[in-house]
């Protein structure tokens, strides 16, 4: 009951208008262009359905309510899988926000499986952008934090920070993220000089 009342919370309660246009039978079309129709809005509804479901996990991540991410995740990795297929790079960043909020409830095993399709589908796609990359390896970073594998966070998040100038500029904004998970890091060990010059650069 629990589980059914945070799915409802979480993106039921959203979605559930949408979810018979697209999961209940569909029209029979007697032409060729009617049913091309017919497939390219049945592909607009499920792509509006994965980005809803997505900002809806997205939102409960950064508010602090990782457990209510997690049904809202499920559901856009569904309809990704079945709309762009399971090797595709668009979803890699629904992996990345499963692991996150299974990282957030404490579920250290769940998260390392995701950050492992991730990872499988960045290193399967040679023209993998630098943006995606570097959110893989913030990911990677934030998952040694929460193991206190500090060293190895420091790298990936170093890699991050690489990546994302790479991509958007040496003073872009998407590299501050990285630049502020490892002053964080520096700062709980007590070096002070290094947290305080990457907390300046925030």
């Amino acid at each position: 009951v629990s589980h059914q009342r945070t799915d409802w919370i979480s993106i039921h309660s959203h979605i559930c208008h949408l979810l018979i246009p697209v999961l209940g039978p569909q029209p029979c079309f007697h032409s060729e262009k009617d049913r091309k129709h017919g497939k390219e809005q049945l592909l607009r509804r499920q792509e509006s359905l994965i980005a809803l479901a997505l900002s809806t996990a997205q939102g409960f991540v950064w508010a602090g309510k990782p457990l209510e991410a997690i049904p809202a995740a499920l559901q856009a990795l569904r309809f990704s899988s079945q709309v762009f297929g399971s090797g595709s790079v668009q979803l890699v960043p629904i992996y990345l926000l499963l692991a996150e909020a299974s990282t957030g409830t404490g579920h250290l095993r769940q998260a390392a499986k995701y950050l492992s399709q991730a990872q499988w589908i960045v290193l399967q796609t040679p023209d993998c952008s630098a943006a995606l990359q570097s959110k893989l390896h913030r990911g990677l970073g934030l998952f040694s934090m929460a193991e206190g594998n500090l060293d190895q966070a420091l790298y990936h998040l170093a890699n991050d920070v690489y990546l994302a100038t790479a991509e958007f500029g040496l003073n872009s904004v998407e590299v501050s993220g990285g630049y502020l998970n490892m002053a964080n890091i520096f700062f709980h060990q007590k070096k002070m000089d290094a947290a305080n010059s990457l907390y300046t650069e925030v």
